[in-house]
């Protein structure tokens, strides 16, 4: 039935496409449909369907698509044709020169670097928003992307080529772009408050944003697609928790345990397990009760008649909580985003004297450099060495 639907004579191509991409809508960001539609070809859509068939993860996926949507429009803006497969290595090589480039060399060679009408082309289809040369990390994840996309296909492609290989590390060593941070500010201990000072109403939405907030920032820095993609089923209670465990007397807290299933860095069936103590649980629950959610998706899209709608909140809805509640404390949205929780959640461990095993343990990273890198920038920012001109 579907295929006699999108087959219809009355559709044109874009809009046949839409309604293919609709088989994605659980992974795929739904209000970028039609824009996706325009860029990708038919092989395209019918390549991401086979990913998701193939169980290819949802978040490896939804790069995939977004990256595939990039190189088709840059290759319709570059070279006036859709994205050929396989792609030749002189087509790699010019991604490279467009997106790599010197800015010192820029000014006295205008032709160096992405040409003037390619950038104001992809521009104007809303797919490019720096002035400058790309970060080397979405450079080079669109062209491991690029080749993963040629594998599925049985293709060869010229990603392994020496050339290729080579120009990367010469233009990666000349685009002296600086690393930019995920979130420019942590969302630490004190902003936190400020953001869930916010939430102290009883309107639907303030309760779900606090347990949102609260949840993201206590179960160790959850990324924004993990707290979207959060089940009832996930969740389980755990006994309570002594609030001084070596007072025999003490009042407890109420426990859960988190099972995270499938995430950036591991797979489903890994032991990713993390507990949620206190304050959070409580935010938790009476979302739960108040949304009267029993299973399916926790966090849920609530439209301006406070309804609560069954879909998912998206990754991207994560993050535009924060920023909005972080325009709502008084604090600049644009030096925020979700992945702020997550290093505000180390910084703030580093702070408080936690060891960095024991808070890796419930953050879950894997990089013992990365993790540790947030340790070492809240002990330098408390040291005596940054401060030596204060007497």
């Amino acid at each position: 039935m579907d295929d006699l639907l999108t087959d219809h004579p009355h559709f044109d191509s874009a809009t046949r496409r839409a309604l293919q991409l609709d088989a994605l809508s659980a992974i795929l960001p739904m209000e970028r449909r039609d824009r996706l539609a325009e860029l990708l070809t038919d092989d395209d859509v019918a390549t991401l369907k086979h990913l998701a068939r193939e169980g290819i993860g949802e978040n490896t996926l939804r790069a995939l698509a977004s990256d595939l949507a990039y190189l088709e429009g840059w290759a319709q803006a570059a070279t006036g044709a859709p994205l050929p497969w396989p792609a030749p290595e002189s087509l790699a090589l010019k991604y490279v020169a467009h997106h790599l480039w010197d800015p010192a060399k820029r000014e006295t060679d205008p032709q160096h670097g992405m040409p003037a009408k390619v950038a104001a082309d992809l521009r104007k289809a809303l797919l490019l928003r720096t002035d400058g040369p790309h970060a080397p990390s979405t450079v080079k994840r669109r062209l491991a992307n690029w080749g993963t996309l040629h594998r599925w296909k049985g293709q060869e492609g010229p990603f392994h080529a020496p050339g290729l290989r080579t120009a990367v590390r010469l233009a990666v060593r000349a685009s002296s772009r600086p690393r930019q941070r995920k979130s420019k500010r942590a969302v630490t201990r004190d902003v936190l408050d400020r953001l869930l000072a916010t939430c102290r109403s009883d309107r639907l939405v303030d309760t779900r944003d606090l347990a949102v907030l609260l949840l993201a920032f206590a179960s160790g820095g959850r990324r924004r697609s993990e707290v979207a993609r959060l089940r009832v089923e996930q969740i389980s209670d755990e006994p309570a928790v002594p609030l001084d465990p070596k007072d025999p007397q003490s009042s407890t807290l109420p426990c859960v345990a988190i099972q995270l299933g499938r995430t950036k860095t591991g797979v489903a069936d890994e032991a990713g397990r993390v507990l949620l103590v206190g304050p959070p649980v409580e935010a938790l629950r009476e979302w739960l009760e108040r949304a009267d959610i029993g299973k399916g998706p926790i966090f849920r899209a609530i439209d301006r008649w406070e309804a609560l709608e069954e879909r998912a909140l998206t990754p991207q809805s994560i993050n535009l909580i924060v920023k909005r509640r972080c325009a709502m404390a008084g604090l600049e949205p644009r030096e925020f985003s979700a992945h702020g929780l997550r290093a505000g959640y180390l910084t703030e461990a580093a702070r408080q004297g936690v060891a960095l095993q024991e808070a890796m343990q419930q953050s879950q990273h894997r990089s013992v450099q990365q993790a540790a890198s947030y340790y070492n920038e809240a002990e330098r920012a408390q040291g005596r060495a940054t401060k030596l001109y204060l007497g």
